[in-house]
């Protein structure tokens, strides 16, 4: 366990940078939290490469913005910035945003779900009643997936797509730290994700929900050619963390697991490191959604910084696979919960 977080806290260099990545004119992105952030950082790497990138956000001023920012540090890209406004934490705006980016665009090549709240105050929830966190970082991305699934596997089809270069990227976490045995508490009899009351593992529960979300969707479009992974992003300091109390936000874990990765956070207090750079993290997700490593193979993976394979924790691998009772597996559970909440807007 120690060396398995050691070896996300310290990562080498990334492989996989602006440096060599090709062209990628005639391309589609969509990024949720494309404005701010890793996202921001992510968008900048993608439209000096040329390409065509939605920035997915609530706030339309933010990616007016964004897009003024990006254009000014790249004015000879050839590609396009376009705005795509909805708001995961109410699923009422989604279907709407993706019927107008339908209209505009014949096909979608990446979707990379890099927008997240982060231990907001207690008791907070989404406009459908959701906790917060959950809400925003699975219901919203899992709704947002499924109308734009029929596109992605057009695009797949299209003459001349590599086969895997059609993506979807789900945000996870260091979920080896702070989620619970399992990755998430089930309550079987309401059939769904029980919340522990700690909003610092009701995160990871939700994230530890992206990676169960990646690997199921993984299963639906494998024979589509489709690729899809989940990410930690890395240490980096983002607005992700403007809710969290300063010491949590330093380290990123729950109290209740300190004693398990003390010898990593005085590692890190002697090194002077704390956290990277954005575009360390968008060094992340760009291996994810653009490196040829990340083959219809790969697929279900997930991805460690700043940009390499790594080993899902064993307990929650578990729920990845049919249990010895003949149930469902946790991550199958996982997925059926995201259709039920979400199937009326659809």
């Amino acid at each position: 366990m120690l060396n398995r977080n050691m070896n996300q806290l310290f990562p080498p260099k990334p492989s996989f940078t602006e440096q060599n990545l090709p062209n990628q004119a005639g391309r589609v992105f969509i990024i949720t939290g494309g404005a701010s952030g890793i996202g921001l950082e992510l968008c900048k790497i993608l439209y000096a490469a040329n390409a065509t990138i939605y920035i997915a956000t609530r706030s339309s001023e933010k990616i007016a913005e964004a897009i003024k920012t990006i254009k000014a540090l790249h004015p000879l890209s050839n590609g396009k910035l376009e705005p795509l406004v909805l708001d995961l934490a109410d699923l009422t705006t989604v279907k709407p945003a993706v019927e107008s980016f339908l209209a505009k665009e014949s096909r979608l090549d990446v979707l990379i779900h890099n927008a997240g709240v982060m231990m907001p105050p207690q008791g907070s929830t989404s406009a459908q009643g959701h906790e917060l966190q959950i809400g925003t970082n699975a219901l919203g991305p899992y709704l947002l997936t499924r109308c734009l699934e029929e596109r992605l596997r057009a695009t797949a089809r299209l003459e001349g797509i590599p086969n895997g270069s059609v993506r979807v990227v789900w945000i996870a976490s260091m979920i080896s730290l702070g989620a619970p045995k399992g990755g998430l508490i089930w309550d079987d009899t309401k059939g769904s994700p029980k919340l522990s009351g700690d909003s610092m593992s009701d995160y990871m529960q939700g994230k530890v929900g992206c990676v169960f979300l990646a690997d199921e969707f993984a299963k639906r479009v494998k024979d589509d050619g489709i690729v899809s992974v989940s990410v930690n992003p890395g240490l980096v300091k983002t607005e992700l963390q403007r809710h969290a109390p300063a010491a949590m936000s330093v380290i990123m874990v729950c109290p209740k697991v300190l004693d398990m990765v003390a010898p990593a956070i005085k590692l890190i207090e002697s090194q002077g490191v704390v956290f990277k750079g954005r575009r360390h993290g968008a060094y992340s997700e760009l291996f994810a959604a653009c490196s040829p490593d990340v083959s219809v193979e790969k697929s279900g993976s997930y991805i460690i910084p700043w940009g390499r394979f790594g080993c899902i924790p064993g307990d929650i691998a578990e729920g990845m696979k049919p249990p010895s009772s003949g149930e469902k597996p946790l991550g199958v559970k996982f997925w059926n919960w995201c259709e039920r909440e979400t199937l009326c807007y659809q």
